[in-house]
């Protein structure tokens, strides 16, 4: 399950305003690579909707069947607001609706056919697996 916890106003090229709906997963627990504490945290995602402004609010708290994941995009640059650092991202988390697992099982195929150090080439299993 999702919640949608927010919303935003955007608008089209054309300058016709929109909104969308800001989903969050359930809470995970994450081990940290630098320390080897855990810490909560929970996934992000944002959906575009057919919605008004005063529908979002409403819909603010409301929960839906499905979850987020990770997609592999083409490489992509983002600032952290906070610290200004620049980075090249080359992911984003989508919500799939509960039903279309399909579709995730299909892509994460799709991401492993497109990488080729997924496998090894001369026919020896641990240099495979290095290559992970």
């Amino acid at each position: 399950m999702v919640r949608i916890i927010g919303f935003k106003r955007r608008e089209k090229e054309d300058g016709t305003p929109f909104f969308t709906l800001e989903l969050q997963g359930g809470v995970e627990m994450v081990k940290s690579l630098e320390t080897g504490q855990f810490y909560a945290t929970a996934k992000k995602a944002n959906v575009t909707s057919t919605f008004d402004e005063a529908t979002c609010k409403a819909l603010i708290g409301s929960e839906m069947p499905g979850k987020i994941v990770k997609k592999v995009v083409e490489p992509y640059s983002y600032v952290v607001k906070e610290t200004g650092e620049e980075l090249v991202l080359n992911h984003r988390w989508i919500f799939v609706p509960e039903g279309d697992e399909e579709t995730i099982q299909d892509e994460a195929i799709d991401q492993l056919m497109a990488n080729p150090s997924s496998f090894s080439r001369n026919g020896q299993q641990e240099l495979a697996e290095q290559a992970i």
